[in-house]
């Protein structure tokens, strides 16, 4: 070799640091690694040790199949495994490990000791270390069958990356966060949790994703505001747990994807979960849930990540596809069932009437529609958004529909609150109550009464007739030039076109410049947004990805619904009322909730009476 040259080969050792610090960079992921060996080895109980963050000892013990000293004397090298045999293997493995890294790292940064026994009956145990300072050496030890796995003074030999570690109650929490990913992805399995000599966690095996989700993650342990979806396409099948609108967080943090057991960063199936929930949460609302995929690994690229935190699916998009329509349909189940509003007072000539009356089609609640007008003249806070639907618009039907002078003010308002008189709207045991600062709509139906957000009410009847009916365009005289501003936007007007035109969008190129050179030709009829608004309301439905529709309606009829502080009269009002009560998902297209409801006991005891 020229003793000149630049180049040098590294002493096997020193490759040997630098190669296992890319597979275990703190305790945390020396957890992780010990475990997936531990439920390779089909383990019914697994339990997790660490000291000083996992820096002074990390340890997983099992009850699996165990080693014998065969397999002690070689699984600590380099590449040492026992569930693959070349490469082609990996299109069909299943097992959480596969290359062989998870000991040999460990053994060249830290101490490792494995105690381990096939049969029960014959246990070994392996010690060994980095450098010539931890020469392996095998004895014979008692243990029954099972593997346990130690790793002590961790980057002891390299006291630069130890310096870099956080305190001892970070790190902790990181092992506690590795342990409760694998607790989370197989319920079948005992999971216990030690820090310090304390028990910290303690997870018994379940039958169901969502029980161990619960156990794991809910303050309560109530799996009741959980809920299971299950979903298949082409080369796999996934479960969902996902939270109801009980339970919703202002972050991601309990948004999970799990793959073939291995939770994996993919932001585009975390996205999945949520578009298949828009509508039920409030905004700025994420729910809470994971998605369990079980995908043939010939589908899949777990390779392609040191620590295989990320997974390449050969088809994501069927998978996105699979799970937002698995949620979506589970939602509109879920509400179609559990929000039908039943009179516990009712009684059965009630029923019979209102059954005898929409049978004859005479005043159905469920297909009104609602005009409201105002008076130029009327005060300042009912001057503005008004809302007259055109002979064709979208917003209308062909039955009955209420015109509304909201200047004609009712003599008994007194600081925007109204009451009712004896002449009310009533039908059946349902009867209107009035109105109470400008915002809500009373109705009281038996013992209850139902408190209604109007313009949340109104926007959900809308939006259901939006998605349900043609919408009609109206041809601009001029159309509106628009320019894109990168190839994102041109590429998704131009897969879009179709779609945008059933939403009442029509768009054109303009032949005659650049590609980025859009108009718009035609909108919903009576649009209102200026052209510069109109633009930006359209390129932001390409973040809407598969909810385009949904996006669309519900930016349109937020605009077009009654506000608040508008005062529908009493039949309006009472009108509005029902449907939303008849509403199958009584919440509005953003998941605000549309009513909440009083009982007559609970009224009594807020004011102690008998």
């Amino acid at each position: 070799m020229d003793a000149a040259s630049r180049i040098k080969i590294l002493p096997p050792e020193e490759a040997r640091r630098i190669a296992a610090g890319e597979v275990i960079d703190r305790p945390a992921a020396l957890i992780r690694e010990f475990l997936d060996n531990a439920i390779d080895a089909s383990s019914a109980n697994i339990e997790v040790s660490v000291e000083e963050g996992g820096s002074k000892k990390a340890e997983v013990a099992d009850d699996g199949e165990g080693m014998n000293r065969g397999d002690l004397e070689l699984c600590w090298l380099t590449h040492a495994t026992s569930k693959i045999r070349g490469l082609d293997d990996l299109n069909t493995s299943l097992t959480l490990g596969f290359r062989g890294e998870a000991l040999a790292a460990a053994a060249a940064i830290s101490r490792l000791e494995i105690v381990s026994s096939a049969d029960g009956r014959e246990a070994w145990r392996l010690e060994t270390g980095p450098g010539e300072n931890y020469p392996p050496r095998i004895e014979q030890a008692r243990r029954t069958k099972g593997a346990t796995v130690r790793a002590l003074n961790l980057f002891g030999s390299i006291p630069a990356r130890k310096r870099f570690l956080k305190r001892e109650g970070s790190e902790a929490a990181l092992c506690r966060q590795a342990f409760l990913d694998k607790a989370l992805a197989f319920p079948a399995i005992n999971f216990r949790f030690i820090q310090d000599g304390k028990l910290k966690d303690f997870f018994p095996a379940v039958s169901s994703k969502k029980e161990r989700f619960a156990s794991a993650l809910l303050k309560t342990g109530d799996v009741n505001f959980l809920h299971e979806i299950n979903v298949k396409g082409a080369g796999f099948s996934a479960v969902i747990v996902i939270g109801g609108p009980e339970l919703y967080r202002s972050d991601r943090r309990q948004l999970f994807v799990f793959a073939n057991g291995r939770k994996v960063q993919d932001y585009s199936l975390i996205q999945a979960l949520e578009y298949g929930s828009q509508g039920w949460f409030p905004n700025g609302a994420h729910p809470v849930g994971a998605l369990y995929i079980d995908i043939d690994p010939s589908l899949a690229d777990f390779n392609i990540h040191p620590a295989k935190r990320e997974v390449r699916f050969r088809d994501s998009g069927a998978i996105h596809h699979a799970v937002t329509g698995g949620i979506k349909s589970f939602f509109h189940n879920y509400f179609l069932k559990n929000s039908q509003i039943k009179d516990s007072n009712a009684n059965s000539q009630d029923a019979q009437a209102q059954g005898a009356q929409r049978e004859e089609g005479e005043f159905n609640f469920s297909h009104n529609s609602y005009r409201v007008t105002r008076d130029t003249n009327a005060q300042e806070k009912f001057s503005n958004n008004s809302f007259a639907p055109a002979q064709n618009h979208w917003l209308r039907d062909h039955e009955k529909t209420y015109d509304i002078n909201l200047s004609n003010l009712r003599e008994k308002q007194f600081n925007n609150i109204s009451f009712t008189n004896e002449s009310a709207p009533v039908y059946g045991n349902m009867r209107f109550a009035g109105r109470i600062f400008g915002i809500f709509i009373l109705i009281e139906w038996g013992d209850k009464l139902y408190i209604i957000d109007q313009h949340a009410a109104h926007e959900r009847i809308l939006y259901n007739r939006f998605l349900s009916l043609p919408v009609p365009k109206q041809e601009l005289l001029a159309p509106i030039p628009f320019c894109t501003e990168s190839d994102e936007e041109d590429a998704f007007l131009e897969k879009k076109r179709d779609e945008l035109s059933r939403l009442g969008i029509d768009i054109e190129k303009d032949e005659n410049h650049s590609v980025k050179n859009w108009r718009i030709e035609a909108l919903p009829a009576n649009w209102r947004l200026g052209d510069a608004a109109t633009v930006k309301e359209i390129l932001e439905l390409r973040t809407a990805g598969e909810n385009m529709a949904e996006r669309w309606a519900a930016s349109l009829c937020c605009r077009e619904a009654i506000k608040d502080g508008d005062y529908p009269d009493d039949e309006t009002a009472f009108a509005i009322g029902r449907e939303a009560l008849d509403l199958p998902d009584p919440r509005c297209p953003h998941g605000r909730p549309i009513w909440t409801e009083i009982g007559r006991d609970a009224l009594y005891k807020a004011v102690r009476r008998n």
